[in-house]
């Protein structure tokens, strides 16, 4: 057995004759879990295990009497007996906090009296006492998020041209640079992060881009907590300096003492530790005798930050009964620079008329965590101005004056008519090049016509061709819509006549409903997810005259079906001509050479992610993400004798992905899938399954491909997949001196197959530096990796690869 199998065999632990298992969760003082907590045996530490993101863990051992200790960072180990005989064992450890006390010893680098860091020891020693989040609630929110943009000359000089357009725009540069939102709505929490937000008004002036924090669902500034979760904002867990971790991670300095409304307050200085790792720096002013946070302004480092260059974050709270830290005003500075555009924006929220004795209706709180519906965005000025909690600046009331104008001169006829004039006129560069339009505003709808760049296209499989192509879109207000699309071609070489018909019609927004309908006679391909050097061959393509007919839709929250018929003639290429002028510089191969035959394929999909939380807008949900994986089950069969099909045979599929931090070591993706063919009466080569070769230099998707896999393998029987990466987004090299400043991430994975049928067995291991840029008003992420492979049937290999990436703006979220 070669070395990259047993140290796969190694890294699985296979249970041996015998064992059974001790099965837990480790919790804390409140009896949540606590993840990455350590458990092992105390007379030989080499048995042991890791609770996971959730506290919970398994340990395969022999039947005996054992001594177990229970780990964890931030609190106390604790040792546990364990008698284990020829049955499963659960059991639940709780672990508790130390004496804040004895931290003092830890950190040998704190001077003897530390003024500053002793009333921080105080704070957290209360914390679970003063920390609202602690106790259910209701409280009334209004967030106004504002942005003024700065421009380069040549950029500014364009914005300014452009307001320089009949029914009449008003000539002021301020209505394109600045953006604002103002928001009214009402929020309920329950222990331990159960949230219903409730929108009353929704208020856009401009665009929203890059404004932060307009919800309270999807992000909560809790200093409170040993981490804050900030998925949309940073790409790792912020540790906060009001916590036990936070002790051991930041120095606390006492600036200054001073009495304000007859109490004391000092305000404290708060210093990472190591600047490498620790995110937050700023001051926390503490109400001296009662320990009560009076107000906090801390700023992120760039490191991490997912898309701004900056972020402040400064809270000012009221004291209930001088027992509770209840926050009252919230203010956000950020902001990112582009080439040619600087952003510069503030988000205030105000914390009203809170109630902490709720009498929450059975079920209230559920996945759906926020809701607005269509009335929230008809609110008139009179509303905003009885429930305006912040006033507005003079600039900003120019602003929204100016907006308000423009809004009324835009939806007039004269104006829309001369808008679509403008985007309907026929010019030269667009026939050539961008296509033609032509919009009706009234009706929603607009028809397209391809340019002669797309139409024309010299180099295909079946030699020159011209393509000319026409697409129709309409949208109605209940935001269904529908779209058509046509393309007509035809081959020089062969003389040969293709085409396609599409339509697709979105009958449910919400639940993302969609029945499509095609029928086509063009080229199709075999493989056609292949590794870059193969899916141009010319035996992966063959010609089919398809009728397609589909529809999918999300059954109950996060259930999602679909359903697909294809009916198709399949022929080969062989009597084709090709050009083959390329052949000598890039070689290629023969048409697949078989009988023509029908196929009549009907296929399944079913994915469920448990507890998928949205936010319900009026015609559509925003999905937020679960805690929980995607389970995914395929079925595929060949229907025989359906219209004359040749083809019989049944295909299953089962898949698990889940995304998900790793605390703040950084974000793990994994990928599962196993799939066999369950009847096989009749299978042809198209319908085979194939596994994916690797791209010579291009890093592919690790959870969808194999880096190291040199061949693909034809098969009907089982084949076992495997993807794993991680990207511990600075979490180890920022702890190199100056590394964070280099904004360089490690990323580490690896996969395995097996393939029944061919007893083929392929492992591979990976790790590479990644760095992400700003590309126009997008982020890129560059990466440089190595990949080690090996199999039962291959020599073992080492190859190097780069990769390109977007992140994507919607849920912040890269492809891998």
């Amino acid at each position: 057995m070669r070395l990259l199998l047993f140290l796969l065999i190694s890294i699985t632990g296979f249970s041996s004759l015998g064992q059974r298992f001790l099965k837990g969760t480790v919790v804390d003082e409140k009896k949540n879990p606590i993840p990455f907590a350590k458990i092992y045996i105390k007379n030989d530490p080499s048995l042991r295990t890791v609770s996971d993101v959730a506290g919970y863990f398994e340990m395969g051992l022999l039947p005996g009497e054992y001594y177990l200790v229970v780990t964890a960072t931030g609190y106390e180990d604790r040792d546990y007996y364990l008698g284990l005989g020829d049955v499963d064992v659960i059991k639940t450890y709780q672990l508790f906090p130390p004496n804040l006390k004895d931290i003092e010893d830890v950190v040998v680098t704190v001077k003897k009296s530390n003024p500053g860091r002793e009333i921080m020891l105080q704070v957290v020693n209360k914390r679970d006492q003063i920390n609202p989040w602690n106790y259910p609630h209701t409280v009334d929110v209004y967030i106004k998020a504002s942005e003024k943009l700065a421009f380069s000359s040549k950029e500014k000089q364009k914005k300014e041209e452009a307001e320089e357009r009949p029914f009449e725009e008003p000539n002021d540069t301020l209505s394109n640079r600045m953006n604002l939102v103002e928001v009214q709505l009402n929020r309920s929490f329950a222990p331990p992060n159960k949230i219903k937000e409730i929108r009353n008004a929704f208020d856009l002036y401009g665009n929203s881009r890059n404004l932060y924090y307009t919800t309270t669902v999807k992000s909560n500034f809790n200093f409170f907590e040993n981490l804050l979760h900030l998925n949309d904002l940073h790409e790792t867990p912020v540790s906060s300096p009001i916590s036990i971790p936070g002790i051991l991670s930041y120095k606390y300095r006492l600036e200054e003492k001073y009495e304000e409304g007859g109490k004391l307050i000092s305000r404290i200085k708060i210093i990472p530790r190591n600047t490498a790792t620790t995110t937050l720096e700023g001051y926390i002013w503490v109400i001296d005798s009662i320990w009560l946070v009076q107000k906090l302004s801390l700023t992120m480092s760039k490191g991490n930050l997912l898309i701004y260059d900056h972020f402040e974050i400064n809270q000012e709270f009221e004291n209930y009964g001088d027992t509770l830290c209840v926050l009252s005003k919230q203010t956000l500075n950020y902001g990112v620079k582009y080439k040619s555009e600087s952003s510069n924006a503030s988000t205030i929220a105000l914390y009203s008329n809170y109630n902490f004795t709720p009498n929450f209706p059975v079920k209230f709180f559920n996945t759906e965590v926020a809701v607005t519906e269509q009335s929230a965005y008809e609110k008139d000025s009179a509303f905003w101005v009885q429930t305006r909690s912040v006033g507005l600046s003079e600039e900003e009331k120019r602003f929204i004056f100016l907006k308000d104008s423009i809004t009324e001169a835009h939806s007039k006829k004269e104006y829309l008519d001369s808008v679509d004039a403008v985007f309907n006129k026929i010019t030269a560069l667009k026939i050539l090049w961008f296509g033609v339009d032509h919009r009706n505003r009234v009706k929603r709808q607009q028809v397209s016509f391809g340019s002669l760049a797309t139409m024309v296209q010299p180099i295909g499989i079946g030699g020159p061709r011209i393509s000319p192509n026409f697409d129709y879109f309409k949208k109605w207000e209940n935001q269904r819509t529908y779209e058509f699309y046509s393309r007509i071609s035809y081959g020089f070489l062969n003389r040969d006549p293709k085409g396609v018909v599409w339509n697709r019609y979105r009958f449910d927004p919400f639940h993302q409903g969609d029945v499509t309908a095609s029928i086509s006679h063009e080229f199709d391909v075999i493989r056609g997810y292949d590794a870059i050097t193969q899916i141009y061959r010319r035996n992966n393509f063959i010609e089919a005259t398809q009728l397609n007919a589909g529809i999918r839709y999300e059954l109950v929250n996060g259930l999602y079906a679909g359903a697909n018929l294809n009916l198709a003639e399949r022929r080969s290429l062989t009597n084709f001509n090709f050009l083959d002028i390329a052949d000598e510089f890039i070689p290629n191969d023969s048409a697949m050479n078989f009988d023509p035959y029908q196929a009549s394929i009907l296929s399944l999909d079913l994915s469920f992610v448990p507890k998928q939380r949205y936010m319900r807008e009026p015609y559509r949900k925003v999905i937020l993400g679960s805690a929980w994986p995607t389970f995914s089950i395929f079925y595929k069969k060949g229907i025989y004798g359906l219209l004359g099909s040749d083809v019989n045979y049944d295909y299953l599929s089962f898949a698990i992905q889940q995304n998900f931090k790793l605390g703040v070591l950084g974000n793990t993706s994994y990928r599962l899938l196993s799939g066999t063919f369950i009847t096989m009466k009749d299978v042809r080569e198209p319908d085979l399954r194939y596994q994916r070769r690797s791209d010579p230099i291009w890093f592919s998707n690790p959870l969808y491909s194999f880096q190291g896999l040199d061949t693909t393998l034809p098969t009907k029987s089982w084949v076992h997949e495997a993807h794993f990466v991680h990207h511990d987004n600075g979490a180890m090299l920022n702890k190199i001196p100056f590394m964070k400043k280099t904004r360089i991430g490690l990323v580490i994975g690896g996969g395995a197959m097996y393939v029944q049928e061919h007893n083929y067995q392929h492992f591979e291991v990976l790790a590479g530096l990644e760095r992400s840029f700003k590309l126009s008003r997008r982020r890129l992420r560059v990466g440089i990796y190595g990949c080690a492979s090996d199999g039962n049937q291959t020599t073992p290999h080492l190859t190097y690869k780069v990769s390109f990436a977007i992140l994507d703006d919607r849920n912040m979220k890269w492809n891998f």
